[in-house]
């Protein structure tokens, strides 16, 4: 970077709050100029984006007592009381932003005030990698293409809550920056002349793409607003096929798309489905276990042709299992995504109850999505006014993008570009951190 960051106030960060996972940058006290990703959990530079609310404890400045990241995980997987609460960042744009929920023990709280008080942890984390411990009063933060898609009103809502949620904590100077931008920033420390890019950040919540103009000497320019050709992104990502995994490869054995019992000179009808997508669906599990839902499924014995699948089904909601079923989908996602077929562990459900999963039925469920995320990524390339054989670099980053038939899939529609892999859990955070400190420099 150049030497006019050598002097640099040090009371800004970057912040990377993703679906999945979270990072920060901070200025380097050893390389003048130059930042650096915060340990924030076990020494690692990226946190889980999720928070464990406790059902026993006391209240203190900062609310209920909580775990964050790898020790929310923690506490939920060892069966401590409580509520776990994960991809925070899609709600905001919903409705759900001002309500109020229950995380356990007669407690109420604001999804608002829970995206708050994590990002009050990042805070407090950058601060304990300065010198004398203060917290930074300014800050980039990431942000998809479209936190919304389609809807401008509910999308410039969207970063209004963030906004709002990063001064609760103690923020004075809140500034935006888009993640794929912020991905081609890192890319272009290495880059040795200058290219057209195509930024694919595929992440928990969101697919983004962005067509940058990055080269050596551009990167000394702080307004790079003429270089950033198009942007388009889709609110289709990982958490978006950990829910076909779960539905296709898990829920079937539950219930889902099963007919009733047969009568007479009628059809069979199919299952009501809508439990089914809330239990997919992260921030919508604990919705399932609510008394009078469990009371109304309960109830719900005779719609089912297999007794079995509705024995099953209530035992996840009775033992609040939903989440655990999540995991268990997100888990068979990343096997398949090595290559081959897996066998799905559900015997906390019932003894001896295991569940195959072939690669081929696995990637049937993605393949809408993947053909989805792969056409955002043309069209970008077509607001541009360019045409995919004029692309030089694919760039790819976030945690989705380790998905390789995701990958190939977009990279066969560019065969004349270069592909490169980021960091896929730190590039943005780091380019979010290059922009932090031109920006703040100025």
């Amino acid at each position: 970077m150049s030497s006019s960051l050598s002097d640099l106030p040090r009371d800004f960060c970057a912040i990377d709050f993703g679906t999945s996972n979270s990072a920060v940058a901070v200025p380097d006290i050893e390389r003048p100029g130059a930042m650096r990703l915060v340990p924030l959990e076990d020494g690692k530079v990226t946190m889980p984006t999720a928070v464990f609310y406790f059902a026993e404890g006391r209240h203190d400045a900062d609310g209920p007592p909580r775990a964050f990241g790898r020790a929310a995980m923690s506490a939920y997987v060892e069966g401590t009381d409580g509520r776990l609460m994960r991809s925070m960042k899609s709600i905001l744009g919903s409705s759900l932003i001002d309500q109020v929920t229950d995380v356990g023990g007669g407690r109420g709280v604001k999804y608002i005030d829970m995206l708050s008080g994590y990002l009050k942890r990042l805070r407090k984390q950058a601060g304990a990698a300065d010198a004398k411990g203060h917290e930074p009063r300014r800050v980039v933060l990431g942000r998809p293409v479209y936190f919304v898609d389609g809807e401008p009103e509910r999308d410039a809502a969207a970063q209004a809550s963030l906004a709002a949620a990063a001064r609760a904590v103690g923020f004075d100077d809140v500034h935006f920056q888009f993640e794929p931008i912020a991905a081609a920033f890192d890319f272009e420390q290495h880059a040795d002349r200058e290219q057209l890019v195509l930024v694919a950040d595929i992440g928990g919540g969101t697919s983004d793409f962005s067509i940058v103009r990055v080269g050596p000497d551009r990167a000394k320019r702080l307004d790079r607003r003429d270089d950033i050709l198009a942007a388009h992104g889709v609110h289709i990502a990982g958490t978006d096929f950990d829910r076909h995994i779960e539905l296709t490869g898990i829920l079937r054995e539950f219930g889902y798309r099963a007919l009733g019992p047969a009568k007479m000179g009628q059809t069979p009808r199919e299952v009501p489905s809508g439990v089914y997508f809330d239990l997919a669906t992260w921030h919508l599990i604990n919705t399932c276990y609510s008394p009078q839902r469990v009371l109304e499924l309960r109830n719900m014995k005779g719609f089912y042709g297999d007794p079995r699948h509705h024995q099953r089904l209530m035992t996840v909601l009775d033992e609040r299992l939903g989440h655990e079923l999540a995991n268990r989908a997100e888990d068979a996602k990343i096997e398949v995504a090595g290559g081959g077929d897996c066998v799905i562990d559900l015997q906390l459900i019932e003894s001896g109850l295991t569940v195959p999963l072939s690669e081929a039925v696995a990637l049937e469920s993605l393949r809408g999505d993947i053909e989805r995320i792969a056409q955002a990524g043309l069209e970008t390339v077509e607001r541009a006014g360019l045409k995919p054989s004029d692309i030089d670099a694919l760039y790819f980053t976030g945690g989705s993008t380790g998905l390789t038939v995701l990958a190939d899939r977009i990279a066969a529609d560019y065969p004349d570009a270069k592909t490169v892999r980021g960091d896929r859990f730190a590039s943005v955070a780091t380019g979010l951190g290059l922009h932090a400190a031109r920006l703040f420099a100025a």
